[in-house]
């Protein structure tokens, strides 16, 4: 029996791989179906719950807190955020509450409790229907972003420079079901983000990463250290911290967007997590820190949070193929590729979104193909359409692993039919 007991709801894979050898027993919450089996090697076992319902899980982890109590109780996966939160006021353990999950998913109460701690000024208001859109927009005398308010994975933004722009976005989202959105001043500048842990109410900037992205704002690359986040890096490592406070943070991995306007950095969106796309594995490998492990260890006592921000000692990205939407008559993959690559059987289902990435970690530069001819490539609507693949790679800094990644990118050709 180990020395602590976690409790992890959800999440593609669950980190809790390696949690045995540090002394950890792993209850995993989940959904039948919605995780690979093998992942019970490493849990002292698996219950089944509804992964959002903070009471349903409560009913299945209550009777074994009380046989034996545990340390934490944690999420890595947005759909588990509040109602994780229920579960660790519930059981009054330390850990991310459900006002705090709350106030990061909730884009309207972030930015309230943003403007009340007086940080990161950004135009915003609560729209109910077209006409708050239109005149929301003439208040602000430019473009604006409305989206949904609980929005997550680049889903439904759209952005408006004029009041019949206004009009189709308010359309568009009542046609997905979206009765209420949120509009904000559009942020000029790129997107940069910030990926922290917590402990005891401190909190320690890691990784900076920037991004590539489509005309949906779907990010198909992300690498680390950023290069445009350099000048800025200062105010960067001020501005998470006093976000995370603002929001009630105090344990944990966080992950923070920010958008470099003229003005100065200000805030996109947080979230009480790790990040997703492979971001801990960047920050591992640009950054020699493993979130992951972190996760698990920090709160607990094993590892210590470290003193100050790590420099960074390599550079890391990783770049999903992006082929044109359809069905797939072939895949050529050039010989003389600089990467392993491993490609999925037909009809194999991939039950993480970075499969087979646990067997590239020692790997300079990897590549996974996910499709397979006959397969449908779908358009790129969402951070959950980037499906056909990814490359991963290790540089003397950021912009030599972009350079691979772009090398092996262009020697794995799709053909559509």
């Amino acid at each position: 029996m180990g020395m602590f007991r976690v409790a992890m709801i959800g999440g593609r894979p669950a980190p809790v791989t390696g949690a045995k050898e540090l002394g950890i027993d792993v209850v995993l919450v989940h959904q039948e179906g919605m995780y690979d089996p093998a992942i019970a090697a490493h849990c002292e076992r698996i219950v089944h719950a509804p992964i959002d319902d903070g009471p349903a899980i409560l009913e299945v982890l209550r009777p074994l807190h009380e046989e034996r109590p545990f340390d934490r109780v944690l999420t890595t996966t947005e759909p588990a955020g509040e109602s994780t939160g229920y579960v660790v006021d519930a059981l009054g353990l330390p850990g991310v509450t459900e006002a705090t999950a709350r106030a990061l998913r909730d884009k309207t109460l972030t930015r309230k409790l943003l403007a009340e701690h007086d940080l990161s000024p950004v135009r915003y208001r609560t729209l109910n229907s077209a006409e708050d859109a239109t005149e929301f927009l003439e208040s602000v005398g430019g473009p604006i972003v409305i989206k949904p308010i609980d929005g997550a994975a680049s889903l439904h933004i759209h952005v408006a420079t004029g009041a019949d722009e206004a009009v189709l976005a308010w359309k568009h989202l009542q046609e997905a079901g979206i009765t209420s959105a949120i509009g904000e001043e559009f942020l000029e500048g790129p997107v940069v983000s910030v990926d922290s842990f917590s402990h005891a109410g401190r909190h320690l900037p890691i990784g900076y990463s920037e991004y590539r992205m489509n005309d949906r704002f779907v990010e198909w690359e992300v690498s680390t250290p950023s290069r445009v986040a350099a000048p800025y890096l200062d105010q960067l490592r001020e501005l998470t911290p006093r976000l995370l406070d603002a929001v009630g943070l105090t344990e944990g991995p966080s992950h923070s967007e920010f958008v470099l306007t003229p003005d100065g950095p200000r805030v996109l969106e947080s979230h009480a997590r790790l990040a997703g796309s492979g971001a801990p594995e960047l920050v591992r490998r640009a950054f020699g820190l493993d979130l992951a492990r972190m996760m698990l260890t920090v709160p607990l006592g094993i590892d210590e949070l470290p003193l100050t921000s790590p420099e960074p000692i390599r550079g890391a990205a990783v770049r999903f193929f992006t082929p044109d939407p359809g069905r797939i008559a072939s895949i050529t993959v050039d010989e003389d590729i600089p990467a392993v690559v491993r490609r999925m059987k037909p009809g194999e289902v991939p039950n993480v979104f970075l499969p087979y990435l646990e067997t590239l970690l020692d790997v300079e530069v990897g590549a996974v193909v996910i499709k397979n001819e006959g397969d449908e490539v779908p358009p790129l609507l969402t951070v959950a359409d980037c499906t056909s693949g990814y490359v991963i790679a290790s540089g003397r800094d950021a912009a030599d692993a972009v350079a691979k990644c772009d090398a092996v990118n262009d020697m794995i050709r799709f053909e559509i039919a």
